[in-house]
């Protein structure tokens, strides 16, 4: 007999938690045996029980067990249903998040500045997908009193899909660029796949907050109507302290602390403040927050290596967020400057043309080498003739062997297919 959504609820409550890997299962588990194009996790149903967990939640019958087998119609669709029901179960504002760019980092800003003030939940590194956001739901506690729930997208009706499980009561899109560009077949998809969180809102009565400056979310946000919205303030940095562990943002007389580099990370900063202040924390405790986020896992992360100052920032990269990074490093006065990029993954037919506006991009500014690799970036070359070009970081690895770098700045950045922080053990 196949178990009902009431029953697994009632057996979640009791358990220790939900786990999808048997390396990782804690004693008193509930294990969701899922299935893949190169794995089937049913036939782990009886490892799972051994090491521990509390029920296995199948849904192939050949792999019963017997009694703490739980058998269900599909095993993808009953974590995320378990993870709806649970989420109705939450008294608790939930705040639903997604973008273009900047969404793991301002969802860590938000889950700081929170933080200060309440017991808050965030979803834990980038588990921002349809297995990750459900993991994310039932990983909140009783004791929690607000969540931070980021909702990553490849194509259109991903939000949606997310937005209907995690039920969020306020939303937020950090911005709209190029990313995913495969998936979503242009930025019009974009705006389409990325409001439709603003969609969920807006038919359930919650409460959107929006960037002041026009990067895209504000096209979206004016064609729906909201029963609240806050708007971030109209502060702009007047001064930024450029290439250094600590960035101070100066406006209106106000200093604000961070370890965040580059004046692009200012709408994130600010859309933490706006959130924190529109839950009851005063200035001091918003700052403090935003003061106390060190970024980690290669985001926007400073890091001093030998004698060189490395901006790490290679965990992911799309034509908006690259853009960005090269025009900050430009605009930072350390010398000597080092830019290595890697592909940007994921932009289809845009592809040659993305990397070649790069290519441009590069041109215009002062750079003492620029170093590519990839085979996208072979578009990217015509524009600069000078450029230290390898089609795959292995060859970058021989090159930076043979060729020393000290006492530098570098930018290092490109998607997480090509893993650009192994340059790091070439740099020390």
């Amino acid at each position: 007999m196949k178990t009902n959504s009431n029953e697994l609820l009632s057996i979640f409550l009791k358990s220790s938690g939900v786990s999808t890997d048997t390396r990782k299962i804690q004693t008193g588990n509930l294990f969701f045996a899922l299935k893949g194009p190169n794995f089937n996790a049913n036939s782990l149903a009886k490892e799972a029980l051994e090491k521990g967990a509390s029920y296995v939640v199948i849904d192939d019958e050949a792999f019963d067990i017997g009694e703490k087998t739980l058998l269900v119609s599909d095993g993808l669709l009953a974590l995320q249903t378990l993870a709806r029901d649970y989420r109705k179960t939450l008294k608790i504002p939930v705040i639903g998040l997604t973008g273009s760019n900047g969404k793991t980092t301002t969802k860590e800003l938000i889950f700081s500045v929170l933080s200060q003030k309440y017991h808050c939940f965030a979803t834990a590194g980038n588990l921002n997908n349809h297995i990750g956001v459900p993991l994310s739901l039932l990983s909140i506690k009783p004791s929690h009193e607000i969540a931070v729930i980021e909702m990553g997208a490849n194509k259109v009706g991903d939000i949606k899909e997310l937005a209907d499980i995690a039920l969020p009561t306020h939303g937020l899109i950090t911005n709209i660029g190029k990313a995913h560009l495969e998936g979503f077949g242009g930025i019009e998809g974009i705006k389409k796949g990325k409001g439709e969180l603003f969609d969920f809102i807006a038919e359930n009565k919650g409460t959107v907050f929006i960037p002041y400056q026009s990067n895209g979310v504000r096209e979206v946000f004016e064609s729906r109507k909201f029963e609240r919205v806050i708007e971030t303030n109209q502060a702009i940095p007047t001064h930024l302290v450029e290439a250094k562990p600590t960035v101070v943002y100066e406006s209106k007389g106000k200093n604000i602390k961070t370890h965040l580099p580059g004046i692009y990370n200012f709408e994130n900063i600010q859309m933490a403040l706006t959130v924190g202040s529109f839950f009851g924390l005063n200035e001091e405790q918003c700052h403090e927050g935003v003061a106390s986020y060190a970024p980690n896992n290669h985001r926007s992360q400073f890091l001093k290596i030998g004698s060189n100052q490395v901006l790490m920032d290679a965990y992911n990269a799309n034509p908006s967020s690259m853009s960005a990074a090269i025009e900050h490093f430009n605009d930072t006065d350390h010398f000597p400057k080092i830019l290595i990029l890697g592909d940007m993954f994921e932009l289809g037919d845009s592809s040659a043309e993305e990397h070649e506006e790069i290519g441009k991009l590069i041109a215009k500014c002062k750079f003492d080498k620029v170093l590519l690799v990839g085979n996208h970036f072979q578009n990217a070359l015509i524009h600069l003739p000078n450029a230290f070009y390898f089609p795959d970081k292995f060859g970058l690895h021989t090159w930076l062997q043979d060729h020393k770098i000290e006492n530098s700045f570098l930018l290092v950045k490109g998607s997480r297919g090509i893993q650009l922080e192994s340059v790091l053990q070439f740099l020390e």
